[in-house]
């Protein structure tokens, strides 16, 4: 029977059962990329955007390029659940055996160049070799924000700690100095913890409740606003608040 002849029920019931298979055939058809409640990216630099009444916000941009799921923990063999996040930007001469062969069921030949762990529950239909990218954060989400402060090397407490120190002139030989640091004699030494000339930055900053400004998905660009700790092209944690 041609498709002219057919009743009309036959045809509609027809594209019913056609659609259907399609719908399962999708469903069925694991997604290649994954969201997460975190993830890494690089830190460009500043910049101004308007928001949409006109506002200036000062905005950081970073570079978030896409992650690949390379291992998969959960409590029964780890005792937590994580998923950890690698970069596959390094080249396969480069690469080590056994690195080779912890990736290879990512289906890349190329090594890592940073490896990463998101510690939370596992998401529904997590895989290895999925990709984690700038689309797991929304427009508007609140981030809590880590990464490595510039290093300023030795510095004294006026630097450091933000000191007043003694007065400039009239003979003062105080000057940039911090002052009494001992006690009496007794306890007769200096108390740990006590603000000292020393290293000044290189540590790990966190700051928090970081608004998304804008989510640029094409060039892979997440604007945050505010500044964000560290120098340009430093690697910066965003986790999801909330």
């Amino acid at each position: 029977m041609s498709e002219e002849n057919k009743p009309e029920e036959v045809v509609e019931e027809q594209t019913q059962a056609s659609a259907e298979n399609n719908e399962t055939t999708q469903e069925a058809t694991p997604s290649n990329t994954v969201a997460l409640n975190g993830m890494y990216g690089f830190k460009i630099g500043m910049a101004t955007v308007y928001s949409d009444n006109g506002m200036q916000v000062p905005v950081t941009v970073l570079k978030v390029k896409p992650w690949t799921v390379t291992q998969i923990k959960n409590p029964g063999t780890d005792d937590y659940s994580a998923v950890q996040i690698s970069l596959l930007e390094k080249a396969e001469k480069n690469t080590k055996k056994a690195e080779k062969g912890h990736l290879k069921q990512t289906g890349s030949s190329k090594g890592a160049r940073f490896t990463r762990e998101i510690r939370q529950d596992l998401p529904e239909g997590v895989r290895v070799g999925q990709e984690v990218d700038v689309t797991t954060f929304e427009k508007g989400q609140k981030l809590r924000l880590t990464a490595k402060s510039k290093g300023r090397g030795f510095a004294g407490v006026m630097k450091r700690y933000n000191f007043a120190g003694g007065p400039a002139s009239h003979g003062s030989t105080f000057h940039r100095q911090p002052g009494s640091i001992g006690n009496c004699t007794f306890p007769g030494r200096v108390m740990p913890g006590r603000k000292m000339p020393g290293h000044f930055g290189d540590a790990n900053v966190t700051i928090k409740n970081v608004e998304v400004v804008e989510v640029q998905a094409e060039e892979g660009l997440l604007l945050v606003k505010g500044p964000v700790p560290g120098a340009r092209n430093g690697l910066v944690k965003m986790q999801k608040q909330g």
